[in-house]
C-alpha cells in the first residue's frame, strides 16, 4: 500500500519546494507527485477573457473527485492519466501526465487539507505555514516569470480572490495538519527533520521506514509539536526514539564542528 503525503498552505508558502525535496528524498522509481492545481476544472465554454475573471482560489474551481479518484486507483496499485492545466491559457490540455503507483505519493496544493475526501487519503498531512508578505512576492514573481502575466492582473486577482480564499479556505485548514513547518523551504531545520536526515540504510528498509513516518505523524499529533528550533527538534527525536524504539531514523548532528 502507497505511502500518501499531503502538502498544504498558501500560494508562494513554498509547498512545492517541500514536495520535491520529499520527492527527492527517496529513489525516484520509489516516487510519485501530484499537483491540485493540475486538477482545475476545464472551461471550454467560456471565453478567454471569462476565464480570467474566475475565482481559481475557491474549492469549487478544482475537480477534486477526480484528483481523489486518481489517489484512490494509485493506492490500489493501478497507474492514472493526471491532466495538464495550461495556466497561460486557463485550459485543460488535450494531453496528459501517466502516473504510476510507487512507494510514495506527494500530493500537493493549497486546499488539499480543506478537502475531506483528500484528507482521508493522506498517510501524513503537512501545512506550510509561511507569512503572507512573503508569500505574495514569491506568487508575484511566479506569475510574472513562468506563467506570462501582467503585474495589474497579479494584484487585482490577489485582492479580489487569493487573499479572501486563503482567509476562507487555506487557513482554517491548518488544524488538520499533523506537521506545521513554519517559512517552507526556507526552514532547514523542520525540513531535515522530516526528509533530510531520515537515512534508510538500503532499499530492503524502505517498508519499515514508511511505518516510522507513520509513528511519526501520530506522535507529533499526540504531543502538539512545532519543529522550530534546533532544540526542539533534538528534544522530539530524542522523546521519540524512547517511546518508539525506532532505529531507522538517524539524525545527524547539526552545526557542530
Amino acid at each position: 500500500m502507497p505511502f500518501v503525503i499531503g502538502i498544504a498552505g498558501g500560494t508562494g508558502s513554498g509547498k512545492t519546494t517541500i514536495a520535491r525535496r520529499i520527492a527527492a528524498s527517496v529513489p525516484a522509481e520509489s516516487v510519485s507527485t501530484l499537483e491540485h492545481d493540475s486538477y482545475y476544472c476545464d472551461r471550454p465554454d467560456l471565453t478567454y477573457e471569462e476565464r480570467c475573471a474566475l475565482n481559481f482560489d475557491h474549492p469549487h474551481s478544482l475537480e477534486t473527485p477526480l484528483l481523489a479518484q486518481h489517489l484512490t486507483e494509485l493506492r490500489a496499485g493501478q497507474a492514472v492519466d493526471a491532466p495538464i492545466y495550461d495556466f497561460k491559457t486557463h485550459t485543460r490540455s488535450d494531453e496528459s501526465r501517466r502516473v504510476e503507483p510507487t512507494p510514495v505519493i506527494v500530493v500537493e496544493g493549497i486546499l488539499v487539507l480543506a478537502e475531506r475526501s483528500l484528507r482521508e487519503l493522506f498517510d501524513i498531512k503537512i501545512f506550510v505555514d509561511t507569512d503572507a508578505d512573503i508569500r505574495v512576492f514569491r506568487r508575484i514573481r511566479r506569475d510574472i516569470e513562468q506563467r506570462g502575466r501582467e503585474f495589474e492582473s497579479i494584484r487585482e486577482q490577489y485582492y479580489r480572490t487569493v487573499r479572501p480564499m486563503h482567509i476562507q479556505f487555506v487557513e482554517p485548514s491548518k488544524q488538520w495538519a499533523d506537521l506545521i513547518i513554519p517559512e517552507g523551504g526556507r526552514n532547514a531545520v523542520a525540513l531535515d527533520m522530516v526528509i533530510g536526515k531520515l537515512k534508510i540504510a538500503d532499499r530492503s528498509h524502505m517498508e519499515s521506514a514508511l511505518v516510522s513516518l507513520g509513528e511519526l505523524t501520530g506522535f507529533t499529533r499526540q504531543l502538539d509539536i512545532r519543529m522550530e528550533s534546533e532544540n526542539d527538534v533534538e528534544e522530539f527525536i530524542r522523546i521519540f526514539a524512547e517511546r518508539t524504539g525506532n532505529t531507522i531514523m538517524q539524525i545527524e548532528s547539526m552545526n557542530k564542528a
